[in-house]
């Protein structure tokens, strides 16, 4: 599992390969624009090859890219469509440009329309997206269990995945923080393997490309989306070291998206904290 967590990319894109480094991450997660407008960053060449000699002199081994959350693949306007098309076009160009595993799209919500519609709209715009760019994979993320917003379950994220063609550069991220929210039970190892069978069957174990890591503010099956620090929300220490230390979740980057000491992210301590939580599970586990 490759530890880390979302930086910014105030400064330039190198400048995610220096914060990831000061907080001892192993993968990072950045941004392809700012989140609160639809303008994108204007990144060329001379940004990429920076970013990617900055990339292979450090220790990270991954970097994802988080869509921002103005995208609505599913929405039925055709500007907010086109504006969508437009901003998932360039994080994709991006993690094409510097080598991502992979742009982390919450697929959009289908509002009062009927899901299979919304469904339908937004696996079309992401094969449009497919077609004119080269090789990042779009993962969709699993939602925390309102109605409104799409991926709120396994079986919408099959049917998401499907929508877009179901092809090998489509595949999906989980965030834990949004499964104990949407009323998963996960805190223990059993529970965990459990719902992860059911992704297995569901959606493919295969599909699974990255995770985020985040507690809970909110208890169990609450509906809400609210991050807690790692440890010190609902799914406490416990349920974060299951997580972590989940065996069909080796090899994958594991980012934090936590509010932080200071609501500005994570710091050094905190992902020191998530390996420390992983330690600790492999060995409530019985390995190492």
């Amino acid at each position: 599992m490759l530890i880390g967590a979302h930086v910014s990319t105030a400064g330039g894109l190198p400048t995610a390969v220096e914060r990831g480094t000061a907080l001892g991450c192993e993968a990072i997660q950045i941004f392809h624009q700012s989140p609160r407008a639809w303008r994108p960053t204007k990144f060329g060449p001379d940004d990429f090859d920076a970013f990617n000699a900055a990339f292979a002199d450090s220790l990270l081994s991954s970097t994802v890219i988080h869509a921002v959350y103005l995208i609505n693949t599913a929405t039925p306007d055709d500007v907010i469509r086109e504006k969508s098309l437009s901003s998932l076009l360039h994080a994709v160009r991006l993690g094409d440009a510097i080598g991502s595993g992979g742009v982390i799209l919450h697929a959009g919500s289908r509002k009062q329309d009927p899901p299979d519609e919304a469904i339908a709209r937004s696996g079309e715009l992401v094969r449009e997206v497919l077609a004119e760019t080269e090789r990042c994979p779009i993962l969709f993320e699993n939602t925390a269990g309102t109605q409104g917003p799409l991926g709120r379950d396994f079986a919408e994220l099959a049917k998401l995945i499907e929508a877009a063609g179901g092809g090998e550069r489509i595949g999906t991220c989980i965030d834990c923080c949004h499964l104990f929210a949407s009323g998963f039970q996960i805190l223990e190892p059993e529970e965990l393997g459990s719902v992860v069978d059911d992704l297995d069957r569901i959606v493919g174990i295969g599909r699974l490309r990255a995770l985020h890591v985040n507690d809970s503010a909110v208890p169990i099956g609450a509906n809400r989306d609210k991050h807690a620090n790692v440890g010190a929300g609902e799914m406490g220490p416990g349920g974060i070291a299951t997580f972590l230390s989940e065996p069909r979740f080796d090899g994958l980057p594991a980012l934090l998206e936590t509010p932080g000491p200071d609501k500005r992210g994570a710091d050094r301590a905190e992902v020191a904290r998530a390996f420390q939580l992983r330690e600790e599970g492999l060995a409530a586990r019985g390995h190492r």
